[in-house]
C-alpha cells in the first residue's frame, strides 16, 4: 500500500510540473531559511559550551546609584578580592582577579608577533578548564612565567618545543614559557585570549596596580569567580551584594554587587537602571520566530495549491472510496504525498544551505559549520520534516478526503464559497507577514541611517590611530611627531590615553565651585597631548585650545559641551576642577576651553560628559595621526611605518583607521538589517510563488469564461482587472492587518535607543505600495497571458 501511495504521489508530481516546482521550490526555500536560522540560533545558544564549568562561572558586577540613576558595570576595585576571600571564601571554588585584555608584542629570536593577552591569577586555568597541550597547568604560579595558546606558540617557535624558552614582552620584560593551551574556539567569551601572564607580574610591572590594593575608589579591574558546588548564583549574590558597601558605609553611590553567570555574558548583558533587560537573546527570539514564519509561509503555499486543485482529484477520491478506501486511508495517502514533497524539499534545502553557508557566515559574523556528524541534528531534522509535512499536508488531506464519491463521478463537485474562504485567509496571512517584514526592515535601515548621520563631532576621515604598548613609547611623542611631520606623511599628530572611539577611564574624584554637596560625579577622563584637538579636527566653541607656548597648561583641562551643562556652568572658562581625594597632591586643574561634543562610545546613546586633561606624564597609549591629504593613503602609511620601525624596530606596526573603528559600532544593527532584508525578500518571494500558482490555477479554471468574454468584446485590460481584483483586495486586507502589528513591534524595538527615529506614515505607505506593486507584477503575468489566449482554442476544448 505504501509503495502504491509513493507511485501515485510521484505521478502527480510529474503530471503537474508547474505546481510541483512551486510546491517543492517554495518548501525548499522555506526549509533552507529555517535550517540556516536554526544553525545560527543553535550557535548563539551554545556559546561558551567549550567550558565545562560554565554553569558555575560568573563575573562580578556592581550597580552604583548616581544622582538618582543606576549604572551597571563590571569594573571593580582591587580590595574586593581580599574581602571575598576572607569573609565569603566558602562560597567560591575560585576567585580570579584580571586586568583588561590588551595587545602586546612578543619576541623570540627576532621573531616578533602582536597578540591579545591578559594578566590573571593562577586559578584561571582550572576555572576555565583550559586544555593544556604542553607544559604545566599551574604555569601562572611562576611570576616569571607566561602561557601561550597553540597559535601563538606556533607563530613564535614553529616546530620547536616552547617550554622553557624566554619570550620578550613589549621589549620590557622577559618571561619563560611554562605552558601551552589549546586555542579557545570562536564561539566563546575568551576567544582571542592568546597569552596569559601572572597577576603577580602585573603588580610588579605596574606600580599603580600595586598601590590600588586598599583603594576602593579605583574601579579598574575585573573579577571572575567559580561558585562552590553546593551553592547557586542567586544565593551567592544575595550574600555578597553589600560586601563593598560595608567597607564604605558613607558611600553615596550605594554599591550593590551581583554575579552575572557566564550563560548571560553574551545573551543577556543589557542593563537599565540596575535591571537586566536582555541583549542578544532578543535577536535569537526574533530570528527564531522569523524562521518559523517563513517556513509557515511555504507550508501555506502547499495548502493553497493542493486545495485549489481539488476538483482535479475529485474523481480519484470518489473511485478510491467506491472500491473500499475509507477516509483514514485517504488521509494517509495525502499525508504520504506531503511527506514525499517535504523530503524532496529538505534535500534541496540542505543543498541551498551548503551553497550559501559561507556567505551567511560572512554576513552574520559567524563560523557556523554544517553538523554532518551530529546525531542530534539528524534526529531534529527528521522531526522537522515530519512536522513540516504534517503542517503543510494536514488541511489538504482532511479537505480532499471529505469528497463524496457520487457527486465526484457525476461531475457535480464544485469548490463552494466556503471552500475558498480558508485559501483567502491563508493568502492574507502570507502577505500580512511579508508586509510586516518589509516595514520592520525599513525601520531598522532608517534607524541605522539616522544614527549614522548624527554629527560625530570630529573629522574621522584620514585619521589613523596606532595602539602603543610598553615603556619604549614613553616620552618619545615629541620626537615622533617631529619626524613624522618632516616626512610629509601627516599634517598633525597627538597622543591620548584612550582610543578616539572609546572611554577607558572614568573618575568621580573631582569637585568644582557650585557643585551641590549631594551631587555624585562621573567624568569620562582622557589624558591628551596639546595637539589633540587639532589632530582630530575638534571645534573649540569657547575659550582656547592647549598650547605648548604656555607652561602653565600642564595644569589645565578642556571639557566638552555636555560636561559644561553637567557641571552647571554657563561660562566655565577660568573655573577649576579640584581633586576631592584628600590624599592626592594634585593641584587644581583650570578649565581653559570647551570643545564640541564628540561621539566616543555608542552612537545610539547620549554623549558622556568628557574631560581632556593635559598629559604631563608622557605614559601614552595611542598616537593619533592626521594623514596628509596631498599623498595617497598607502604612501603616507609607508612613510609612517618607516619612522615607526626606526624607533621601535621590535614592535609590530599596528594601525587602525578611526572611521573603521567607528563603523564597528553599527556592526550588530547592520547585520540584523542585512539578515532581516534577506529573509524579507525570501518571504515575499515565497508568498509571490504561491500567488503565482493560484493565479495560474484561477486562469485555467476560468478559461471558457475568458473566451466568452473576449468574443463578446472584453479588452485585455478588462480581463486583467477581473483576474487581479480579488488578489489585490486580499493584499490590501493583509496590509491593514500588518501595519498595526509592525507599528507595535518596531515601536517597542526603537525604545531600546535614546536617539531614534519617529515612525512615519510614509514608511508604512511605502511598504503597502511595495506589496501592491509586487502583487500586480506577480498576478499580471498569468492574467495577461490568459487574457491574450485565442478564444477559439479555449471554447473548442471539448
Amino acid at each position: 500500500m505504501f509503495k502504491n501511495y509513493l507511485k501515485i504521489a510521484w505521478r502527480n508530481l510529474k503530471k503537474n510540473k508547474t505546481y510541483s516546482v512551486i510546491n517543492v521550490g517554495g518548501l525548499a526555500i522555506g526549509m533552507a531559511v529555517a535550517l540556516m536560522i536554526g544553525l545560527w540560533v543553535a550557535d548563539e545558544l551554545t556559546r561558551d559550551h567549550y567550558f565545562g564549568n560554565r554553569d558555575q562561572i560568573a563575573q562580578v558586577y556592581q550597580n552604583r546609584t548616581r544622582n538618582g540613576s543606576i549604572d551597571t558595570g563590571n569594573a571593580i576595585p582591587r580590595p574586593l578580592e581580599f574581602v571575598l576571600r576572607e569573609q565569603y571564601g566558602d562560597h567560591f571554588k575560585h576567585i580570579v582577579m584580571a586586568s583588561w585584555e590588551w595587545k602586546q608584542s612578543l619576541e623570540y629570536n627576532n621573531n616578533v608577533v602582536s597578540r591579545m593577552g591578559n594578566c590573571v591569577q593562577a586559578g584561571i586555568t582550572d576555572m576555565l578548564d583550559l586544555k593544556i597541550v604542553n607544559g604545566q597547568r599551574n604555569g601562572l604560579q611562576d611570576i616569571d612565567g607566561v602561557m601561550l595558546d597553540e597559535s601563538t606558540s606556533q607563530a613564535l617557535f614553529g616546530s620547536e618545543d616552547p617550554i622553557g624558552k624566554v619570550v620578550r614582552i613589549n621589549n620590557e620584560i622577559d618571561a619563560t614559557v611554562t605552558g601551552v593551551y589549546e586555542d579557545i574556539p570562536f564561539n566563546n567569551s575568551f576567544h582571542g585570549l592568546q597569552f596569559l601572564m601572572p597577576w603577580e607580574r602585573y603588580l610588579a610591572w605596574r606600580e599603580w596596580v600595586s598601590e590600588a590594593r586598599d583603594n576602593w575608589n579605583n574601579n579598574s579591574f575585573q573579577m571572575f569567580v567559580q561558585i562552590a558546588d553546593n551553592m547557586n548564583m542567586d544565593e551567592v549574590t544575595a550574600t555578597i551584594k553589600d560586601a563593598k558597601k560595608d567597607q564604605l558605609p558613607e558611600a553615596q553611590s550605594n554599591p550593590q554587587l551581583f554575579l552575572l553567570p557566564m550563560k548571560d555574558w553574551y545573551l543577556r548583558n543589557n542593563f537599565e537602571e540596575g535591571r537586566q533587560l536582555g541583549g542578544r537573546i532578543t535577536y535569537v527570539k526574533l530570528f527564531g520566530f522569523i524562521g518559523i514564519l517563513v517556513l509557515l509561509l511555504a507550508c501555506i503555499n502547499f495548502m493553497n495549491l493542493s486545495t485549489a486543485r481539488s476538483e482535479k482529484r475529485a474523481k480519484e477520491v470518489g473511485l478510491r472510496k467506491t472500491i473500499g478506501s475509507n477516509r483514514r486511508h485517504l488521509i494517509h495517502q495525502f499525508l504520504g504525498e506531503s511527506f514525499m514533497v517535504t523530503l524532496l524539499a529538505f534535500f534541496l534545502a540542505v543543498i541551498l544551505v551548503l551553497v550559501f553557508l559561507d556567505g551567511f557566515n560572512q554576513l552574520s559574523g559567524k563560523e557556523v559549520h554544517f553538523p554532518w556528524g551530529s546525531p542530534i541534528f539528524w534526529m531534529a531534522s527528521l522531526l522537522f520534516i515530519c512536522l513540516t509535512a504534517l503542517v503543510s499536508g494536514s488541511y489538504p488531506a482532511l479537505y480532499l478526503s471529505s469528497f463524496k464519491p457520487v457527486e465526484a463521478f457525476k461531475g457535480k463537485f464544485k469548490a463552494g464559497r466556503l471552500s475558498v474562504l480558508p485559501r483567502k485567509i491563508l493568502v492574507v496571512t502570507q502577505f500580512a507577514a511579508s508586509v510586516a517584514f518589509i516595514i520592520g526592515t525599513l525601520v531598522v535601515l532608517q534607524q541605522i541611517r539616522f544614527v549614522k548621520d548624527r554629527p560625530v563631532g570630529y573629522d574621522k576621515e584620514g585619521l589613523v590611530q596606532i595602539p602603543l604598548a610598553g615603556s619604549d613609547f614613553f616620552w618619545k611623542q615629541t620626537l615622533m611627531r617631529s619626524e613624522l611631520l618632516a616626512s610629509g606623511a601627516i599634517t598633525e599628530m597627538s597622543t591620548s590615553s584612550a582610543p578616539t572611539t572609546e572611554v577607558w577611564s572614568n573618575t568621580g574624584n573631582y569637585t568644582w565651585d557650585g557643585k551641590p554637596d549631594d551631587f555624585q560625579v562621573s567624568l569620562a577622563w582622557t589624558l591628551v597631548s596639546p595637539e589633540y584637538v587639532k589632530s582630530l579636527g575638534l571645534e573649540v566653541i569657547m575659550g582656547r585650545d592647549f598650547s605648548r607656548e604656555f607652561p602653565t597648561d600642564s595644569n589645565t583641562v578642556l571639557i566638552n559641551k555636555t560636561a559644561m551643562k553637567y557641571m552647571g556652568f554657563s561660562n566655565p572658562i577660568g573655573k577649576y576642577l579640584r581633586n576631592s581625594d584628600t590624599e592626592s597632591p594634585d593641584p587644581p586643574l583650570k578649565i581653559i576651553g570647551v570643545v564640541e561634543d564628540m561621539i566616543v562610545q555608542s552612537p545610539f546613546e547620549p554623549v558622556r560628559q568628557g574631560v581632556y586633561a593635559f598629559d604631563k606624564y608622557g605614559a601614552t597609549n595611542f598616537y593619533n595621526l592626521r594623514l596628509n591629504p596631498q599623498k595617497s593613503t598607502g604612501e603616507s602609511l609607508s612613510l609612517v611605518e618607516g619612522v615607526f620601525k626606526k624607533h621601535f624596530p621590535k614592535t609590530p606596526f599596528d594601525y587602525q583607521f578611526v572611521d573603521n573603528q567607528y563603523a564597528i559600532k553599527f556592526q550588530s544593527e547592520e547585520r540584523v538589517a542585512s539578515l532581516a532584508g534577506i529573509f524579507t525578500v525570501l518571504a515575499i518571494f515565497i508568498s509571490c510563488l504561491g500567488l503565482f500558482g493560484l493565479t495560474a490555477f484561477v486562469a485555467e479554471q476560468r478559461t471558457k469564461e475568458i473566451g466568452v468574454r473576449k468574443v463578446l468584446g472584453a479588452t485585455v485590460f478588462g480581463l486583467w482587472k477581473m483576474l487581479s481584483r480579488d488578489f489585490l483586495a486580499l493584499v490590501l486586507i493583509a496590509c491593514t492587518v500588518a501595519v498595526p502589528i509592525a507599528f507595535y513591534i518596531m515601536g517597542g524595538w526603537l525604545q531600546n535607543y535614546t536617539y531614534r527615529i519617529d515612525l512615519s506614515w510614509m514608511l508604512f505607505a511605502a511598504a503597502i505600495f511595495g506589496a501592491l506593486f509586487i502583487t500586480v507584477i506577480t498576478v499580471s503575468f498569468q492574467a495577461i497571458k490568459a487574457a491574450n489566449t485565442n478564444p477559439v482554442k479555449s471554447l473548442r476544448m471539448e
